[in-house]
């Protein structure tokens, strides 16, 4: 039997009126995690559809954060290295006040290359700075993902300022600061979105 005749006869004896499982919606992906990574405007979609908190990490800004192109569910908060650990608080303060498991997705927003993202190294250390300080904070229930992020801050954290002025990102002319601020706290945390059950915000 030919290969089109086997799967004519395949086709044929399929039920009638039943839908394909790919045509089901899928999941977030790292569902199962508190806490999440993951890069650029596809990331977003992948990991913050069904998050309480999308967390826009830019080490080195160079384009306004995507609101309106960013899932539409989650409250938004965005954070360089300065802001980190003011953003771990808040977060936790979040959960706190919500009195229910807070789903956080730390997206890194990366550089733009030919029509798609590159990786910059200034992202990352700030995400791993996040995850740090909320793992301190007690919310350690982390995606292997956000877990690398994580150890890559760690491991790196004497380097950090070095890592961002020898960025590709600083080299071709941006620049913020590679320090987090302590002084900074929960209330200085730029909120561009808030949590829809959040009374304070």
């Amino acid at each position: 039997m030919s290969t089109e005749q086997h799967s004519t006869e395949l086709q044929s004896t399929e039920p009638q009126g039943t839908e394909s499982t790919s045509a089901a919606p899928r999941s977030s992906e790292q569902e199962r995690y508190q806490v999440r990574f993951e890069w650029g405007l596809e990331g977003a979609a992948a990991v913050a559809s069904d998050a309480d908190v999308l967390v826009w990490v830019d080490g080195i800004p160079t384009a306004d954060v995507p609101v309106d192109a960013l899932p539409a569910a989650p409250a938004i908060v965005r954070t360089g290295m300065p802001e980190a650990a003011a953003v771990a608080r808040w977060l936790v303060d979040l959960q706190q006040r919500l009195g229910s498991r807070t789903s956080i997705a730390i997206v890194a927003a990366g550089e733009q290359r030919d029509g798609g993202i590159r990786f910059a190294v200034e992202d990352l250390l700030v995400a791993g700075a996040v995850i740090d300080a909320l793992a301190a904070l007690g919310l350690d229930a982390t995606s292997p993902e956000a877990a690398a992020a994580e150890g890559a801050y760690r491991h790196l954290q004497r380097a950090v300022a070095h890592l961002f002025t020898a960025s590709t990102t600083a080299v071709q002319g941006g620049s913020a600061p590679a320090k987090i601020d302590p002084s900074l706290g929960a209330g200085d945390v730029e909120v561009l979105r808030p949590h829809t059950r959040d009374v304070s915000a």
